[in-house]
């Protein structure tokens, strides 16, 4: 299965891949069905009464997330007439994506934590180090360059 490829020179707005990635995972109800599915729950019920998604709706991301090459349909391992969502290459890639949301959310957005990521008999403390020298990476270390025609980090270039 491929997943759907957006050129960025037909986006509205600033030519960027994350404009492009929540075109096709952005919703809310589609990131959440993600993270059910990741979870193991494969079921449209079990995803529709975790996400507390309208099931039109649901329905409807899980179709495009499909379409996207995100989610894939396969029969139940325990229910062979019967399909459940799995998460294709695309979809597992999102794994680290989701954690980082959770994160997040964990610092900023609840008042206690719900739910944990564990590692083994601890919980799992992500650190980003950089593939091509293998350094810790420090988030004031980094910078963005701009390399679509006719834009800079301002914005379109006059």
């Amino acid at each position: 299965m491929t997943t759907t490829r957006i050129d960025p020179a037909g986006l509205t707005g600033r030519p960027c891949a994350l404009t492009a990635s929540l075109q096709l995972i952005g919703d809310r109800w589609a990131l959440l069905a993600i993270r059910e599915v990741m979870l193991g729950n494969h079921r449209f019920r079990q995803i529709a009464r975790n996400t507390g998604a309208p099931t039109d709706r649901l329905s409807a991301r899980l179709k495009d997330l499909v379409a996207a090459g995100v989610l894939e349909r396969r029969p139940l391992p325990d229910e062979s007439r019967h399909e459940g969502y799995h998460l294709t290459e695309a979809g597992r890639d999102l794994t680290g994506v989701v954690r980082e949301l959770l994160r997040w959310g964990d610092r900023w957005a609840v008042t206690s934590q719900p739910m944990r990521i564990m590692h083994h008999e601890h919980e799992f403390e992500p650190r980003t180090a950089c593939a091509a020298c293998g350094e810790t990476v420090d988030q004031s270390e980094l910078r963005t360059e701009v390399i679509a025609p006719g834009w800079d980090a301002a914005g379109p270039v006059a």
